[in-house]
Order: structure tokens, then sequence, then C-alpha cells
């Protein structure tokens, strides 16, 4: 694979990062606690949704995962299990945990714009009694995530109000947009799925491996 082109006018010191932004304020310095608190049990409890990135010494993969409200379990202050079910089966974040297991999770809940972030550490369980009750689409957890709490804090709304995320008056036509099956068709590239067969296979994999 040929090296990609550099960018220009790049910043490669702490110093000249820290020179454009300035120094954060004593208390977004101080925003990040060492555990799950009751705020962050609250918010962990009202999210159907999250983003996990995870990483070891081949990269780094990031991913969303979805439930029910409150899918995600806190055992304790510092712990948590995230159910897995079987996706697509490139389990790629399961990967990188079982071969690393640093771990960054963005918590969100519909309709507010404050996301919990929480970094730690992450393995991979089958424990039963840890997965009983657990489920993502109706069906029971194969696997779980089990992430250790280094730090845990609240970002702000920023981003979410420049994106208008929240607001469908904002929102982009989607009218141009290609459809999924088409991405995936031309992405693939085998000869023998085009883009009926992928939207076939798509809707048929949705409908049955939730």
């Amino acid at each position: 694979m040929p090296t990609p082109p550099e960018f220009p006018s790049l910043i490669t010191s702490i110093a000249d990062l820290e020179a454009i932004y300035g120094p954060p304020n004593d208390a977004v310095q101080q925003k990040a606690i060492d555990h799950l608190d009751q705020h962050c049990q609250t918010l962990i409890a009202r999210s159907p949704f999250l983003v996990i990135a995870a990483s070891d010494a081949g990269g780094i993969d990031v991913s969303p995962r979805g439930g029910p409200v409150g899918f995600v379990r806190v055992l304790d202050r510092n712990r948590l299990v995230i159910p897995d079910a079987a996706g697509n089966k490139t389990i790629d974040i399961l990967h990188r945990i079982v071969g690393g297991g640093d771990v960054a999770i963005l918590f969100v809940i519909p309709g507010r714009s404050e996301t919990l972030r929480i970094r730690g550490r992450a393995c991979v369980t089958s424990d039963a009694a840890l997965l009983e009750g657990l489920e993502t689409g109706g069906k029971p957890a194969a696997l779980g995530i089990g992430v250790t709490v280094d730090s845990a804090f609240q970002h702000c709304a920023k981003a979410f109000m420049r994106s208008g995320l929240w607001k469908p008056e904002q929102w982009p036509s989607r009218d141009d947009l290609p459809r999924p099956a088409q991405v995936w068709s031309d992405h693939i590239a085998l000869s023998e799925l085009d883009e009926a067969a992928v939207e076939a296979f798509v809707s048929d994999d949705y409908e049955h491996n939730l």
C-alpha cells in the first residue's frame, strides 16, 4: 500500500498544541473521578446506546453498542459489564480487548446533549452469573465486556449543540445518500453479491440476528 501524503502544518509537540488552545480551567481539570458515583450510575441506567473504543499493540477499533434502556449493568462503584451480541462475528472490539484491554466508552442518552465518558481496563467474560438477565436485542448476551473504571466524567454538550444532533429540523437531507446495501456491495466488491443480494442478506440479518 502506498504511503499517503502527509498533511501540511503539523502540530508535533504538546507545547505547540497547548499554545493554540490555552490551559483548561481548574474545574475542567478536576472533572474526572476514579469511580462510578450515583450520578454516573444513574446516567448508565438511562442509556440505551454507547460507543466503545479498544486498543492493543496492533491498533485501535471503535464500535457502537445498543440495547434496551439500562442494558449495561453496574456491578459496583468500580466495575460494569456490557452485554455483547454476535454482531457480524468479526468481533473486532473483543479481539482488541483480549489482546490489550485499554478501553474508552461514551454513554449517550437520547435527547440529552451531555454524555458520560469512561476510561478503564476491560476483559471478556463468559461467567453465567454476570451475564444472567443481560441482553441486547431480545436475546441473551453471548459474552460480557467487563470494565474496571479508571476515570469517569460528564462530557459537555458543545459537540451535540454544534451538530444539532437532537434537532430534526437541522438534520441534512438523506435524499441523495447511497443506500446502505449499495455501500456494502461496492466495498465488498464480490461479483456474486450485487446490491439486491446484499439488501436481502442485510434485511434477513436485521430480522433474525439482532
